[in-house]
């Protein structure tokens, strides 16, 4: 008898260590899309799981448009992009979706020329020309007027831009047919455009790539990306005539004007936005997430993050070179998140 209750004791023991092996095994949270804010992600992912380690995150930096299709499908729980979902898009969607805004960031223009320093100077029209095809040579006189005293190559201009469909370029060619009608005719707005001409590259990575690799290249990238690469960066004339550069104090002037008439799904464009010191190519980058949960679990820890990400996340991001989301929008993120529910239960 009791070799039969050691036995049932060993029994007992060995299920009580699976159930907990079982029970320690984190909850997985996937989500795919922007690769503009995957610095800043891959930080935060690392930091909230080691804070809670009952939570895990995948998330595949695919491009704007991959998010948007995951979380279409259903394949992800979280999508992330740079362009807010159209109509038509959200047309598609199997339920009602909540873009939660998580950063600010910059779309700088970057260049590849020996011995010409960052903070070349261009033009709305003169970048625009550029990305056209219309203008050809780095010594081109609509070049040459505005960097006096720059010595400009007379080398080839080597344009690239994205491959896969993209928030950064919907930011980038919103802000060329803002200000540049024959773009606007010619090119239009999108996360995908027909490009006139240049090499694509995938991702702000593969930009970035194009750009360090091709002597006399030019491109658009993120700003944390042309900083984490080292590269050149020029310098833009905003609407208000003055020329600036890329800093978190710009991004945040170009946010300052929309605070106050913040649409309740926060879906807004920050090109050329008034204010001196605003940097005119700003976009802002959400997570999305269906309003009804289907895995309450899920649901709940994904709402958790959020919470965590829109105020602790925050005093990240400056030193990943985003700008952090105002405090007032924050207050209308946080109530927000509070219509998420699962199965008619709110999660917050």
């Amino acid at each position: 008898m009791k070799k039969i209750h050691g036995v049932l004791a060993g029994i007992l023991a060995t299920l009580a260590v699976v159930s907990f092996a079982f029970a320690a095994d984190p909850l997985m949270i996937n989500g795919a899309g922007a690769t503009f804010p995957y610095p800043l992600y891959s930080k935060w992912f690392y930091e909230y799981s080691n804070a809670n380690p009952g939570v895990k995150f995948n998330y595949q930096s695919i491009g704007s448009g991959g998010g948007i299709k995951q979380i279409t499908a259903g394949t992800v729980d979280f999508g992330a992009t740079d362009a807010p979902m159209t109509e038509e898009e959200m047309g598609k969607l199997p339920g009602a979706i909540l873009h939660i805004p998580t950063a600010m960031g910059a779309v700088v223009v970057v260049y590849n020329l020996d011995k010409v320093e960052t903070g070349l100077k261009m033009t709305p029209d003169v970048l625009a020309g550029i990305f056209l095809g219309k203008i050809t040579k780095w010594n081109d006189p609509k070049i040459a007027e505005l960097n006096k005293g720059v010595t400009l190559p007379n080398a080839d201009i080597v344009v690239a831009h994205r491959s896969d469909g993209s928030g950064t370029t919907d930011i980038f060619t919103n802000y060329l047919s803002t200000v540049n009608t024959g773009w606007k005719t010619t090119v239009g707005a999108g996360k995908a455009v027909n490009w006139p001409v240049g090499l694509g590259g995938k991702g702000n990575e593969g930009v970035a790539g194009v750009v360090k690799q091709t002597p006399g290249a030019v491109g658009y990238v993120e700003l944390a990306y042309a900083k984490q690469n080292k590269m050149s960066v020029a310098s833009l004339r905003n609407r208000e005539g003055n020329f600036v550069m890329p800093t978190l104090e710009a991004t945040s002037a170009a946010a300052a004007g929309v605070e106050k008439s913040m649409p309740a799904d926060f879906r807004v464009s920050l090109v050329d936005a008034p204010g001196k010191d605003s940097w005119p190519i700003s976009g802002l980058t959400w997570l999305l997430v269906y309003k009804d949960q289907k895995d309450p679990a899920k649901g709940k820890a994904l709402v958790q993050f959020l919470k965590w990400a829109i105020r602790d996340g925050q005093k990240m991001e400056a030193a990943l070179d985003y700008a952090a989301i105002p405090t007032p929008v924050v207050e209308k993120i946080d109530k927000t998140l509070r219509l998420i529910t699962s199965g008619g239960k709110p999660l917050y």
